[in-house]
């Protein structure tokens, strides 16, 4: 960014990564800077495929795509290396493997939701066809009764109030 200096960005970028989990609003008021440009810093940060939550959150309230990013990032790397990489974001393995399981079970049943969506579907536009008939039939009965006051009204004024009813 114009008049940033890169290693600058860079350490406050980091500053927003885990386990610090520095807040925006808390970095622009220590440093200066305009949160609008901190925001933008962490957007291309998690550009680049970064785990850069930046609100203060402990990584149980990250979202999911910043707990998406942790799993890509730690896919590849055995045991010792999870184990650095999760001292150094401030998180636990146990963690990064239940994200994982999670991401895992969220592409396991995307077929069986996509069916069951359909069904729901194909219920709903039951539903509103025999909502739709059930309308017509009283709107239908509706203008009929309205017909029928009229004429009677008619009746009346032509004939007058007969005493016999």
């Amino acid at each position: 960014m114009k008049g940033y200096p890169e290693e600058r960005k860079e350490a406050l970028v980091r500053r927003m990564m885990p386990p610090e989990n520095a807040p925006v609003s808390a970095l622009a008021r220590e440093t200066g800077i305009t949160g609008q440009t901190l925001y933008t810093w962490r957007r291309q940060a998690k550009g680049q495929g970064l785990a850069v939550p930046g609100d203060g959150k402990n990584p149980e309230g990250w979202s999911s795509e910043d707990k998406f990013a942790v799993v890509l990032e730690t896919a590849p790397l055995n045991a010792a290396e999870l184990a650095e990489y999760c001292r150094r974001k401030g998180l636990y393995p146990e963690q990064v493997a239940a994200w994982r399981a999670a991401c895992q079970a969220a592409n396991a049943n995307a077929a069986e939701q996509a069916r069951e969506q359909r069904h729901q579907s194909k219920e709903d536009r039951q539903r509103i066809r025999q909502l739709e008939k059930e309308l017509q039939r009283k709107e239908k009965a509706l203008a009929e009764a309205a017909a029928l006051l009229i004429l009677r009204k008619k009746a009346q004024a032509i004939w007058g109030d007969n005493e016999d009813d």
